[in-house]
């Protein structure tokens, strides 16, 4: 038999006090927070960009070619930096020339293309890649592990292509339309 003293209650009671303070609550409201922000973030696809010279080429290329699904914009991307300053509702008079945007088309994370690689990898293609030799269309890349899995797709769609070097990974493909296409690994310099 366990016999309780009052002096057992009040360290309770003492510590009840502690959780239900403002600050315990506090502490309990980001925690949850945290555990929440962990989820929705490991939830997240990856996300790989390639880099076009022609939008228009790269959407035929994608999706008649290698026939890849397209993906709705991944929520975390749809949250901009205007929303982190939180400056998206102040008054323009108010906000200092350098952080105005007064441009007439700001680029936003939706612009450009979306496409499902694998169960939770994201491919997002843009514009702003400079023409390859003899200006053939360029699709280039900061991420190898992307490349390869478009060299796969391409392999599997057996498409037309040939490899011009392995590292930096580098290849060209042939579409349906007689277009060649450069696939281009970009490394940093050290």
């Amino acid at each position: 038999m366990v016999l309780i003293s009052p002096l057992h209650f009040a360290w309770l009671d003492g510590v009840w006090d502690g959780v239900f303070s403002t600050q315990g609550i506090m502490i309990m409201l980001l925690m949850a927070y945290a555990g929440a922000m962990w989820l929705f973030l490991s939830s997240a696809p990856k996300v790989f960009t390639v880099m076009v010279s022609d939008l228009e080429h790269a959407r035929q290329f994608y999706e008649q070619e290698l026939r890849l699904p397209v993906a709705d914009v991944p929520l975390h991307y749809y949250y901009n930096y205007e929303q982190t300053l939180g400056i998206a509702s102040m008054d323009p008079l108010y906000v200092p020339s350098a952080l105005s945007y007064s441009s007439p088309k700001r680029p936003s994370p939706s612009d450009g293309l979306w496409y499902q690689l694998k169960k939770n990898t994201q491919l997002h293609v843009i514009g702003g890649a400079s023409k390859g030799e003899r200006n053939r269309q360029r699709h280039v890349c900061f991420d190898r592990e992307c490349l390869e899995m478009i060299l796969l797709r391409v392999q599997r769609r057996q498409l037309r292509y040939k490899m011009r070097s392995d590292r930096p990974l580098n290849f060209l493909v042939k579409d349906y339309d007689d277009r060649v296409i450069e696939m281009a690994e970009i490394t940093a310099r050290p």
